[in-house]
């Protein structure tokens, strides 16, 4: 964990201790981003406002591991996950759907895409 106050634009983060994802967050973010690094990282803080610390700091790790450092990257995590197994596809409401079918796709045309021949 690291407290993070730098300068005297910080001092509502006075006090605070982070993870210290949050730290290499921040460090990334001012490097790849320049003036708008610290921006960003403020961007990623609001997000506390909304979300748990626990919750925030697994999206800011999660991020990290696949570098999508940006606060709407981080926010992606935050959503609520669905199960798609357990979704399905309603045509209540839209009867002219039902008879449309979809022919399989031709695998010998991307081989011929891919130079492979035919």
């Amino acid at each position: 964990m690291a407290s993070y106050c730098r300068g005297t634009h910080a001092r509502p983060l006075a006090g605070w201790t982070l993870p210290e994802c949050f730290g290499v967050l921040r460090r990334r973010l001012e490097a790849e981003r320049q003036g708008e690094g610290t921006r960003e990282y403020i961007r990623v803080l609001r997000l506390l406002e909304r979300h748990t610390g626990a919750a925030v700091r697994w999206a800011v790790e999660r991020a990290l591991s696949v570098g999508a450092i940006t606060r709407d990257a981080i926010a992606q995590f935050l959503l609520p996950r669905e199960d798609w197994r357990l979704t399905r596809f309603c045509l209540d409401g839209h009867p002219h759907l039902r008879g449309v079918r979809i022919s399989p796709p031709d695998i010998q045309s991307y081989r011929a895409l891919l130079g492979g021949g035919q």
